[in-house]
């Protein structure tokens, strides 16, 4: 037996370790929930897949519909995080933040399912979520492959929104809804929670944290390894010349008091008003005294509820 297999090369705790064998183990992130009708309220959830050959799939989550069953929703695409290298949308946190966020708004969701690093190095989590878009986008015409979409999703009140790493994603789906188009497809706006955003310049309370930067680096280049480092535009917002294409006309932004990300999420909505693009920052929200995706961990706190309800009246904002 090889030696080298107990052996750690690359330990990034709490997140997950790199044995000198190649192999991966996940430390948090792994644990699965069936998808299920959730009688606390009343969202049903199902699983479909998206490519079979890429292993690209999702979980959508659709309220229960008593008066009308041909209601047209509002449809979010949610990409979840975990530094693009852990958790799934059938993780236990997010399964249940879908369930409550569709309750809430009375939306349609399409929680992606995308390729992690290190096994599919960044940008193929980006190539993913955007294949699983313009999936979506199959069922504009009411003639795609999943009934819930065809009859009840309203595609000219379409959002994005993702935490961390899926903040990150849903960012740059943005721009390449701005870049490429998605006839049909009308993108209202984005929700952006605790983004994974950095940059080799220290900015705000960055430079008062030393321990924690290097392992930020450390991590961008472990999952996007051919990256050109911490100002890659794909990590770094101030650097890619196409933000001011970004789709959508309204943008949400949430971060927390004791984030280490905290001061990335103040200084893109300072970057996206100066870069040309026509839409609002309608507002950052700050939840004091939290740290990086609070509100999946604690959902039931003062906070958490209120970055909840903060969503929902995003999406549903006349």
């Amino acid at each position: 037996m090889d030696s080298s297999s107990g052996e750690v090369a690359l330990d990034f705790s709490p997140l997950l370790k790199i044995y000198k064998d190649g192999h991966v183990e996940r430390l948090m992130g792994s644990d699965v929930v069936p998808a299920s009708y959730d009688p606390t309220t009343n969202v049903d959830s199902k699983d479909v897949v998206i490519s079979e050959e890429q292993d690209i799939s999702a979980r959508i989550f659709i309220p229960k519909l008593n008066d009308n069953p041909n209601q047209k929703l509002p449809l979010l695409v949610y990409f979840h995080g975990g530094g693009f290298c852990i958790e799934t949308p059938s993780s236990p946190p997010y399964h249940n933040f879908l369930n409550s966020l569709v309750y809430k708004a009375q939306i349609i969701a399409v929680s992606v399912h995308y390729r992690r690093a290190p096994e599919h190095p960044v940008p193929v989590a980006y190539d993913d979520s955007w294949a699983a878009i313009q999936w979506a986008a199959s069922h504009v015409n009411g003639n795609g492959p999943e009934e819930w979409l065809n009859r009840h999703a309203d595609f000219g009140k379409t959002f994005f929104a993702g935490d961390s790493a899926g903040a990150n994603i849903s960012h740059h789906m943005g721009i390449r809804v701005g870049t490429h188009g998605l006839p049909g497809v009308h993108l209202e706006g984005i929700a952006l929670v605790h983004t994974y955003f950095w940059g080799v310049e220290r900015i705000g309370s960055e430079a008062q944290k030393p321990e924690h930067l290097g392992m930020v680096d450390k991590l961008w280049l472990f999952s996007c390894p051919n990256s050109s480092g911490s100002d890659d535009p794909l990590i770094n917002p101030a650097k890619d010349p196409n933000l001011g294409k970004l789709a959508c006309k309204r943008v949400l932004l949430c971060v927390a008091e004791n984030d280490l990300l905290k001061d990335r999420g103040w200084y893109y909505k300072e970057l996206v008003e100066k870069s040309g693009w026509q839409g609002v920052v309608e507002e950052v929200m700050e939840a004091k005294g939290e740290g990086h995706v609070f509100h999946l961990f604690n959902p039931t706190c003062e906070n958490a509820v209120a970055l909840l309800n903060r969503i929902a009246s995003f999406i549903n904002q006349p």
